[in-house]
């Protein structure tokens, strides 16, 4: 299992003006320029006690606080025989139907029951290999799924392949489509939530609406409103960490559920005992954030073939959906 590794760095008088993410990696033992720059991204470096971006400019004075994982002599991530919903497999990449619960790919407190497991399993029951561009423990993960939400992730298992599809999600030019039971009822029955986005300096682990953020659009579309939530499907234009579960809190409609961004207690309505009751009822039916990535669609990079997958609703969120 890994350990975090803190460090503080005085910057010295005299020092030039240099990309932090530059400065860290050549000062730091066994921390690449990539390791540094996914750290700052997660909020796990501080300048002056504030969270930067990895183009930040380090200052004479700058103080700078930063949590690492330590780096593992040897991969230590098994493969484990775990049941996994695969949609489609070719020699090139995997497409994979992910359960409520599963954490993607091994972190710290998460080393073991991931989807990386099991992929690791699956690929060598089947004589064959997953890209290892991001290193072992991020074998084939080309995206991630929050814990909690289920759906659709593709996984790549040729490294050219990799930085194709990479490329793809980072121009926007994959169909990402989220469906979710969300609090409330819309004014409008379609609009776009652009808003900048970026860690919380409070919590590290949650994200929150700031102007110093990275640029995140979402577009939403009502499907059915029923007596005080609504079914939206929700179309990313970028992907942000948490960034429905965020955007939707930001705009008074949080993820039905949704124990880190206020979904599990009542949105916009006048509570009864009645409806008190109710909504116990239906919260005890999902104990997670009521999101699924639906539908993925994309050209594959090798085949140069049109792919696009849909798959059903979890058990939990149908269930919860009856109710209504």
């Amino acid at each position: 299992m890994k350990i975090e590794k803190k460090i503080l760095i005085k910057i010295p008088r005299g020092q030039s003006k240099v990309r932090i993410d530059k400065y860290l990696a050549s000062h730091i033992e066994n921390a690449s320029r990539t390791k540094v720059q996914k750290a700052i991204e997660d909020g796990c470096v501080l300048v002056n006690s504030k969270i930067i971006k990895s183009n930040y400019h380090v200052l004479p004075g700058d103080s700078i606080d930063i949590t690492l994982p330590s780096v593992p002599d040897k991969p230590d991530v098994l493969p484990e025989e775990i049941n996994l919903d695969i949609l489609y497999e070719d020699e090139y990449l995997i497409i994979v139907n992910k359960p409520a619960g599963m954490v993607t790919h091994p972190a710290y407190k998460n080393d073991s029951g991931t989807l990386v497991n099991a992929l690791l399993f699956h690929i060598q029951q089947n004589a064959s290999n997953l890209s290892q561009l991001n290193g072992y423990e991020r074998a084939g993960v080309v995206h991630r799924l929050d814990k909690n939400t289920s759906g659709l992730l593709v996984v790549a298992k040729d490294e050219n392949v990799h930085r194709k599809l990479s490329k793809l999600f980072s121009k926007h030019d994959i169909e990402r489509e989220y469906w979710a039971v969300v609090w409330g009822h819309f004014t409008k029955p379609k609009g776009v939530i652009e808003k900048s986005l970026g860690r919380s300096s409070k919590d590290r682990k949650k994200v929150i609406v700031r102007a110093d953020g990275k640029s995140a659009v979402t577009e939403y579309e009502v499907i059915k409103e029923y007596e005080f939530l609504s079914l939206v499907k929700l179309n990313l234009h970028t992907g942000r960490t948490h960034q429905i579960r965020v955007h939707m809190h930001s705009i008074g409609h949080p993820v039905f559920g949704d124990p880190d961004y206020e979904g599990r207690k009542p949105h916009g309505i006048l509570l009864t005992n009645k409806l008190k009751e109710q909504i116990k009822d239906l919260l005890e039916a999902i104990p997670r954030q009521a999101l699924h990535a639906k539908v993925l669609g994309f050209t594959h990079p090798a085949t140069r073939k049109k792919l696009r997958f849909e798959s059903d609703l979890p058990e939990d969120m149908q269930n919860l959906i009856e109710k209504l």
